[in-house]
């Protein structure tokens, strides 16, 4: 909430915002939603009576969308951490989280008030001919985080999605390093699905279809080893691009930890290494954080390999509940190239900030932080199944709260199969990577605790229990 300050007083915003009745009507809320969400305590299977009308709510939203939802979810509206209530009465235990978005779990109370906050704005959306303050509070917010550590980022440009702050992104590097036309990115990077993203991509099915828009070379990411004989590889294959197209390469587009890619996380020598190859021939390093932010032991990844002084370029997103595309003052473009009709919604202005301050309230970050703490139980669990289920469940691999096991014979069948069978016995995760498929998690960091990973591992043993052997 805007903290009124002198000049402020007599705004009729602040004093509407002030008004008891306002308050009053958030405590309400703050408690019919503590009092509701109670019961939500474990995973629940569906209530048979409401079976009908969820099934044909799911075809109505099937025939309205072009195609069925990889999952058959639809929210009733309320949760409680990471656990969250559908609309057929079950009860899942949420550990992929919109793909990362939802930081604070479900129904958290302070992002019932970032909605309060939002709802008492005067309008819905933000934009770029219309901006209010918390914009400039957030915005300040990020760079401060980004900065910590020695990064010199000192522009911030909030977006509705990442696909737009990566094409933001690169915009920024065409236009600083131009005539530059290409771009190198690591194998199984994953940056969006625009026409531009969908071409830096490493997904060819992605792709079917659309007209080239973009030059991409890929350079071998470092295997799950981390052996010296695959950051070499890497290195020499960068130095083939550089030298087979001189000149042409504006930034090399760096995913941290492979997220679609299969959770593939760097080393900071590798990074270091490859960026400082990259700056000799002048290529701007861009940090994609869409999915990174906030999971490792510091807030941005690139702080946690420790390559704050590399990178010229950032984005962030999902974990923010809205996106942006930070950068040097010198990037700044000399033309109207950046801007948008929204910039994001009210209530993600309020949410973004309420997350970035509860991470940091929770003890999330450090080599201590709870995300390392929690990322090391959850992996010796999988560790503990992968040793009694051999064949069927191998790992664990990931950083951070971000937590991935290869299933059976790590086919993409098998993945998608196990992951569906979970999801029936109240536990969601999602699939990443190819050869082999991996079934990924990304567990809400601010709210997850070891009740809810032993709970996960529960219904992990009894689905691999229950699956045939693939020999």
């Amino acid at each position: 909430m805007i903290e009124s300050s002198r000049q402020e007083v007599h705004l009729i915003a602040d004093r509407f915002r002030a008004d008891p009745r306002v308050a009053e009507a958030r405590q309400l809320l703050l408690s019919a939603l503590r009092d509701h969400q109670s019961a939500l305590v474990g995973s629940q299977p569906a209530v048979p009576e409401l079976q009908s009308a969820y099934e044909e709510q799911l075809g109505r939203l099937a025939e309205a969308r072009g195609g069925k939802t990889y999952f058959p979810y639809l929210a009733s509206g309320i949760g409680n951490g990471p656990w969250v209530e559908l609309a057929d009465g079950s009860v899942k235990l949420d550990f992929i989280s919109g793909i990362g978005v939802h930081g604070l779990g479900h129904s958290h109370p302070l992002m019932l008030e970032a909605s309060i906050d939002a709802a008492l704005e005067d309008t819905v959306m933000q934009g770029n001919l219309q901006q209010h303050r918390p914009t400039i509070e957030l915005s300040e917010h990020l760079l401060r985080l980004a900065n910590a550590q020695g990064a010199n980022l000192e522009h911030c440009l909030l977006s509705t999605s990442g696909a737009m702050a990566n094409e933001n992104a690169l915009k920024i590097a065409f236009h600083n390093r131009a005539p530059a036309d290409r771009v190198l990115a690591f194998d199984n990077c994953f940056a969006g699905r625009s026409i531009a993203m969908a071409q830096l991509t490493d997904r060819p099915q992605y792709r079917t279809g659309i007209p080239t828009a973009l030059a991409v070379d890929y350079i071998p990411s470092l295997d799950a080893e981390q052996s010296a004989e695959s950051q070499t590889r890497a290195l020499n294959a960068l130095d083939k691009h550089l030298k087979r197209y001189p000149g042409k390469y504006a930034a090399i587009w760096m995913e941290l930890v492979s997220g679609e890619g299969g959770y593939y996380p760097g080393t900071t020598e590798f990074f270091q290494r490859l960026a400082e190859r990259a700056r000799q021939d002048n290529i701007l390093v861009v940090a994609d954080e869409v999915q990174t932010f906030g999971r490792l032991s510091r807030p941005f990844a690139f702080q946690s390999f420790s390559i704050d002084h590399y990178v010229d370029i950032a984005t962030v997103g999902k974990i923010t509940q809205l996106c942006a595309t930070l950068y040097r003052a010198e990037l700044k473009p000399t033309g109207p190239l950046l801007s948008q009709t929204f910039t994001a919604a009210s209530s993600s202005i309020a949410a973004a900030e309420i997350v970035l301050r509860t991470l940091s309230d929770s003890n999330c970050f450090g080599d201590q932080g709870e995300n390392v703490k929690r990322h090391d139980y959850f992996a010796q669990r999988l560790g503990e199944l992968a040793g009694k289920y051999p064949g069927k469940i191998g790992g664990p691999y990931g950083c951070g709260m971000m937590v991935a096991f290869t299933p059976g014979d790590g086919t993409a069948d098998t993945a998608n199969k196990m992951v569906h069978a979970m999801f029936a016995a109240g536990l969601m995760g999602f699939v990443a990577g190819a050869n082999p498929s991996r079934i990924r998690f990304l567990p809400p960091p601010a709210v997850t605790q070891r009740e809810h990973i032993d709970a996960a591992i529960r219904i992990i043993e009894a689905v691999a229990s229950a699956t045939p052997s693939a020999n």
